[in-house]
C-alpha cells in the first residue's frame, strides 16, 4: 500500500475564520483528522463526514497522549495510506510541536507539508488593541515560552538579554509561572512600572484581557482567577489599548448564539453573528426535502398559465418551484401575464434574481398582510397558486377563498426534523454557555424543544435570551414554555438581528 501524507496546520488562534485558505483545503479533503485543545470546533464540522476524528489534546494537567505517541499515531496513519490533517492551534512551528513531528516523518520517510497558521502570539495582541511592535514604542519583539520555570538552574532563556534588548515580550502559556515570570524581568532590569497585559482565550468570544505593571499583575490575575490559556504581553505598547481596543465593542461581542435553522440556511445568520462580535452555534432542527409526490406541484406548473396570481411565503418555496419549473422544460416565460406576490424582500429578491417581476410584498411580513393587500386585487374567481411547505399555517388559502378566490395550494417542499446532536446542546445549557437561541420560524420552535426532550427545560433557558423573528413564532415559542423576550419588527434575518441589538444594548 503506497504511504499516505500529513500535513501539519496552523489552526490560528481560536477564531475559525483565522484559518488559511489552505489550511481549510487541508481539512475538508483529510481522511483523518488528529487536532489539539485549542483547534476551533467550528473548523471540525469542515471535515469530511466520513473523517476520522482523532483528540491528543494537552491541558497543563491532563495529557490525552504523550507527544511520543502522537508522533507515532501520525505515522501509523500515514503507512495505512492516509492523508492526515494535523490539526495544531496557532502556528506549528512557533512553540507547536510541529518541528518535532516534522523529523520523526522526515526519519520514517512519510511525506509532510507545513501548512503556516497565525501565530496567537501576534493575533491574539492585536485582538485586544495591543500591537506587538509600533515605530514609536518598539522596533523588537520576542515570543518567549512561559512554561519554562524561570527559577530553574539551567534556563534555556537569557533574562538579561530578553529583558534589555527586546522591546516587546511575549510569553506563551506562562499563566503558572506568572509571578515567577514578573520577578524575573524585574531582576534582569525591566522597571517595576513596566506595563502588562494578560488575554484568555483571545480572538474567541470568550476573550478577556487584564492591564497592570510588572509590579502587580499577579495579584490582578489571582483576584480575577485568571489561567491559561492566556498570553502575556510586556512593553509600553499595552498602554495602546485604550486607544485601539477593537472587538470588544462589537455589539455581540461575547454573546453565544444558538442558530436553529436549517443547515442550508444557517450560514446567513451565523455569518452575521460573526461578524458583530458573537459566537454562533449552529444547532439546525428542520431540514428542507422534496415533497413525497410532485405530480400535484406538476400539474400546477404545466397549468401556470390558467393563473391569475401565484403566491411565494418563504426563498425555499420560490427555490423548489423554479427548480422544478427547468426540471419540466420550462423557464420564467411561463409565467408570463401571472401576477407574482412575495412575502417579503428575501424571497422577492431571489424572484427578480430568476428574472420576474414581483407585483406585490406586504408591508408586515406574514400570511394575514399578504390577504389585507390583495383584498383589493384579486377579482372573485381568480385562481391562485400557492406552492409551499407542508405544514404551512391554512390561514392564507382559507382567507383568500373568503375573497372569492379559487386557490390550488400544492406542497413544493416538506419540513422535517433534523438528526442532531442534542446531547451537546444540552452540555453547553447546564454549562451557562449558552446566551442567546434564535428562532425563525414555527417549526424550528417545535422541533428544538422536542428534539432536546429535557424534563428541566424551565432551569435550562432560565438566563437564556429566546429570540424569534416575527409573532407566529413568538406564539410557538410561549405556546412550548419559553419565555420570548425578543421579537423582531421586521420580520427578515436582518430584523431578528437588530432586535437582538438593541435588546442587548438595553
Amino acid at each position: 500500500m503506497a504511504k499516505g501524507k500529513v500535513f501539519l496546520i496552523g489552526a490560528g488562534p481560536g477564531d475559525p475564520d483565522l484559518i488559511t485558505v489552505k489550511g481549510l483545503k487541508c481539512i475538508q479533503t483529510a481522511d483523518v483528522i488528529v487536532y489539539d485543545r485549542l483547534a476551533d470546533p467550528g473548523l471540525l464540522k469542515k471535515c469530511r463526514q466520513d473523517a476520522e476524528m482523532i483528540y491528543v489534546g494537552k491541558g497543563p494537567h491532563r495529557h490525552t497522549l504523550k507527544q511520543e505517541e502522537i508522533n507515532q499515531l501520525l505515522v501509523e496513519k500515514a503507512r495505512e495510506g492516509k492523508t492526515i490533517a494535523r490539526l495544531k492551534g496557532g502556528d506549528p512551528f512557533v512553540f507547536g510541536r510541529g518541528g518535532e513531528e516534522a523529523e520523526v516523518l522526515a526519519e520514517n520517510d512519510i511525506a509532510f507539508e507545513i501548512v503556516p497558521g497565525i501565530t496567537s502570539a501576534i493575533a491574539v495582541p492585536a485582538y485586544a488593541g495591543i500591537p506587538v511592535t509600533h515605530r514609536d514604542y518598539t522596533s523588537s519583539v520576542s515570543f518567549i515560552t512561559g512554561n519554562e520555570d524561570p527559577t530553574k538552574e539551567n534556563s534555556g532563556i537569557n533574562w538579561g538579554h530578553i529583558a534589555q534588548g527586546t522591546g516587546t515580550l511575549v510569553f506563551l502559556m506562562g499563566m503558572g509561572n506568572l509571578d515567577k515570570i514578573a520577578r524575573k524581568l524585574r531582576e534582569s532590569g525591566r522597571p517595576s512600572s513596566e506595563p502588562v497585559a494578560l488575554i484568555r482565550w483571545g480572538t474567541r468570544p470568550e476573550q478577556k484581557t487584564i492591564t497592570g505593571t510588572l509590579e502587580n499583575i499577579a495579584q490582578k490575575a489571582g483576584e480575577a482567577h485568571f489561567k491559561n490559556p492566556a498570553i502575556i504581553i510586556v512593553g509600553d505598547v499595552v498602554n495602546l489599548r485604550d486607544k485601539l481596543a477593537w472587538v470588544e465593542k462589537k455589539p455581540l461581542f461575547g454573546k453565544r448564539i444558538v442558530v436553529t435553522r436549517s443547515r442550508e440556511q444557517a450560514s446567513v445568520l451565523s455569518q452575521k453573528i460573526s461578524e458583530l462580535g458573537g459566537k454562533p452555534y449552529e444547532f439546525p432542527t428542520i431540514k428542507v426535502v422534496p415533497p413525497d409526490d410532485f405530480a400535484p406541484l406538476d400539474k400546477a406548473i404545466k397549468d401556470i398559465s390558467s393563473y391569475q396570481w401565484a403566491i411565494f411565503t418563504s426563498v425555499n418555496g420560490v427555490k423548489l418551484f423554479t427548480s422544478r419549473l427547468r426540471r419540466l422544460g420550462g423557464d420564467i416565460r411561463d409565467l408570463k401575464g401571472v401576477n407574482i406576490c412575495a412575502i417579503g424582500p428575501k424571497t422577492r429578491q431571489l424572484l427578480e434574481h430568476f428574472g420576474l417581476r414581483v407585483d406585490y410584498v406586504p408591508a408586515e411580513f406574514r400570511a394575514e398582510e399578504i390577504v389585507a393587500g390583495l383584498k383589493n386585487k384579486l377579482n372573485p374567481g381568480d385562481r391562485v397558486l400557492l406552492p409551499r411547505a407542508d405544514i404551512a399555517r391554512k390561514i392564507l388559502p382559507k382567507s383568500l377563498k373568503g375573497l372569492g378566490a379559487e386557490v390550488t395550494e400544492v406542497t413544493a417542499y416538506k419540513t422535517v426534523a433534523e438528526r442532531n446532536n442534542a446531547g451537546e446542546l444540552l452540555d453547553l445549557l447546564r454549562a451557562g454557555k449558552v446566551d442567546i437561541i434564535t428562532f425563525t420560524s414555527s417549526s424550528t420552535v417545535r422541533n428544538f424543544v422536542s428534539m432536546l426532550d429535557a424534563p428541566d427545560m424551565e432551569s435550562l433557558m432560565k438566563n437564556v435570551l429566546v429570540a424569534c423573528i416575527g409573532p407566529i413564532t413568538t406564539r410557538t415559542a410561549k405556546e412550548h414554555g419559553l419565555h420570548v423576550s425578543v421579537q423582531a419588527s421586521e420580520y427578515t434575518i436582518e430584523g431578528l438581528i437588530k432586535a437582538i441589538i438593541k435588546a442587548n444594548n438595553s
